[in-house]
């Protein structure tokens, strides 16, 4: 017999519509930019937007790729910013944000720099290695890629987080160190405990195991130490401490090596398949190519999102099970699980194909009927 526990409250009309909305938000995203990338490509307007950019006046491959890189972004903000928009009043409108509009305004100019910065680098980058190596630039790009990726991971929280929120240490003496203990027990040695100062722009809470090596943090977002016991803090962190355990960061690098392998090698097939046959560009090194091979691997991360997705709720539903062993009861556990979802506005029970294809956790209803079912079997 399935306890009210189990069941646990239905989810409001509130919380499925919200979800759907969000959902269609990411579907319409997805689109836009698909239609965008095959529109460049289709109309010409891709090689229109490099010859303007050497018509710039300075005689620089490097320069131009540059501004190409500029033209690109300004033209996807100007097309997702309404979606943006409409994200933003949908997060006051079910009461989900406390960020002012002056505040989200900034964070957008921040996001749009950062990804200039990033975005450049990455495709100045990239079209170095296809002049220099154009027989094995693929096999280049991927090794470089991987290698970027992992920097990332490790200068974030010291590096990226802070432009977007402010982090302070944790000043909570006890739970600090009932924390850092309980990563001791997990074989990780945090760092640092932080405060994440997330209610200057949302009522939702998180917290996250973040960073590696020398940066490797505790970040815990105010609006969970504000509403949450020192239980199911420790609960929270015990799944996170449950990724390192099990090394999930190590295999999603992993995973995510093999799939930008293929897509690498499929655009490398692809741009040959333009260059030779279709006659599209001069060059392998034409950056007037770069739509196709952005629509490369933005259809293949489509095709695989289920796959994946798969992938990170096994991960979740063993970091779940790590906590379950470390912590003295997962009664915090099934209570901290229920109160982020009704916090964050979720969908305790989507639909199967909803879950499937979407979330890459398991679902709140399915997170607690294994806590209880773990505690029959060992108790606790």
């Amino acid at each position: 017999m399935t306890t009210a526990a189990t069941v646990g409250p239905p989810d409001s009309p509130e919380a499925r519509k919200y979800n759907r909305i969000r959902r269609w938000l990411g579907i319409c995203e997805f689109a836009l930019a698909l239609a965008m990338l095959l529109i460049l490509l289709a109309a010409g307007w891709s090689g229109w937007l490099r010859d303007l950019a050497y018509s710039s006046g300075f005689q620089s491959y490097a320069f131009a790729v540059f501004l190409y890189v500029l033209m690109l972004a300004l033209i996807s903000k100007a097309l997702s910013l309404p979606l943006d928009w409409y994200s933003f009043h949908l997060e006051h409108r079910y009461q989900l944000s406390n960020q002012k509009l002056r505040s989200w305004i900034w964070d957008e100019i921040k996001g749009f720099l950062v990804t200039i910065v990033f975005a450049s680098i990455l495709v100045e980058l990239l079209y170095f290695v296809i002049r220099h190596v154009p027989q094995y630039w693929w096999l280049m790009a991927w090794i470089g890629f991987l290698g970027i990726v992992i920097l990332l991971a490790q200068l974030a929280p010291v590096l990226l987080f802070p432009i977007f929120y402010k982090f302070e240490p944790l000043q909570n003496e006890e739970l600090r160190l009932r924390l850092v203990r309980l990563g001791e027990r997990a074989g990780t040695h945090v760092r640092g405990v932080y405060k994440w100062h997330l209610s200057e722009k949302s009522k939702k809470a998180n917290a996250a195991l973040t960073g590696l090596g020398n940066t490797r943090r505790v970040i815990l977002a105010d609006t969970l130490l504000d509403n949450y016991s020192p239980d199911e803090i420790e609960a929270v962190l015990a799944h996170e401490l449950g990724h390192h355990v099990h090394n999930h960061i190590r295999k999603g690098i992993a995973v995510q090596a093999g799939v930008t392998l293929v897509g690498f090698w499929a655009a490398n097939w692809a741009l040959h398949y333009a260059v030779d046959r279709w006659h599209m560009f001069e060059t392998l090194s034409d950056f007037a190519n770069l739509p196709l091979v952005i629509l490369i691997f933005a259809v293949l991360s489509f095709l695989l999102m289920p796959a994946m997705n798969a992938f990170s709720r096994f991960n979740e539903r063993q970091a779940d099970r790590y906590a379950f062993e470390n912590i003295a009861s997962v009664g915090p556990f099934i209570t901290s699980m229920n109160k982020l979802a009704e916090q964050n506005l979720a969908e305790r029970k989507p639909s199967k194909w909803v879950e499937w294809w979407f979330h890459s956790h398991p679902s709140v209803a399915r997170r607690v009927a294994a806590a209880e079912g773990w505690a029959k079997v060992h108790g606790g």
